[in-house]
């Protein structure tokens, strides 16, 4: 480990542009950790702090621009595959288009706060004919409070980090071999909880022909529009009530309990 902070130290500016250009690409590194370092190292005179927040800006802008064109180009793919990748796609993008919805491009401001948002607010912005002069100036916003915040952390108390530090430095190759574990438990869960819902989904599902064949057939049946207001402003379906999945449990009681019901998502 005491190799590892003389690496830090001696290539910290570069580490940290290659780690947050890789984890805004979304992979699944975690760069809090790297950032409250920094912060650290910064309050000891081991990095510049300029230096630190100017790298880490410049690899989290250079990877929200290429998502920003991706989807602009290529809109609802792109965001189902970075869903993919967090292993939350059925969610993931509802959560991100009812945030855009409600608050614009102003979500930015704190969609790197925000697991699952932060991976698809980028494409998103592109997607939903956001200017690419707006999007810069809140994308550019939002990674600054980010990475002041979290290197602010680290800075105000690089005492107590420097103590798990010294902690860490005597568990020496185990603490390593420790977080390649907790990465690979979370990664492990979040595909046995997708695994899950999948499975729920499976046990009564109807498709578009057979819900026409209903319809056609003069069936009386309820649909329920559960996409989000982005989709449902797209195209409506006729005679169908829009409830958001948000609203749904505080809302449950418009719903008529005399017929089949059909939810409606994407």
């Amino acid at each position: 480990m005491g190799h590892t902070a003389e690496f830090v130290v001696r290539h910290g500016y570069l580490l940290l542009f290659v780690w947050l250009l890789a984890e805004q690409g979304a992979l699944p590194l975690p760069s809090i950790p790297l950032l409250l370092a920094c912060g650290a190292l910064s309050r000891s005179g081991q990095l510049n702090p300029v230096l630190v927040v100017l790298s880490g800006m410049a690899a989290c802008l250079i990877a929200d621009n290429v998502w920003f064109h991706l989807g602009r180009r290529r809109g609802a793919r792109i965001l189902k595959f970075l869903c993919r990748i967090a292993l939350e796609p059925d969610s993931c993008v509802r959560k991100t288009e009812n945030a855009f919805s409600k608050y614009g491009v102003r979500s930015l401001l704190v969609a790197k706060f925000v697991p699952g948002l932060n991976a698809v607010a980028a494409p998103m912005a592109g997607s939903s004919g956001t200017s690419l002069g707006r999007f810069l100036w809140f994308d550019t916003l939002g990674v600054l409070i980010w990475m002041l915040t979290y290197c602010g952390l680290g800075y105000v108390f690089s005492d107590q980090i420097e103590t798990v530090g010294l902690y860490a430095m005597r568990m020496g190759s185990g603490l390593i071999g420790l977080l390649v574990a907790l990465l690979a438990a979370w990664i492990a869960w979040k595909f046995v909880q997708r695994q899950r819902f999948l499975r729920k989904l499976a046990v009564a599902r109807i498709t578009a022909e057979e819900l026409r064949g209903k319809l056609d057939a003069g069936e009386d049946v309820m649909i329920i529009d559960l996409r989000s207001a982005r989709e449902a402003e797209e195209y409506s379906i006729p005679g169908a009530l829009r409830i958001s999945i948000e609203d749904l449990a505080e809302q449950h009681g418009d719903i008529p309990r005399d017929r089949d019901v059909i939810l409606f998502c994407s």
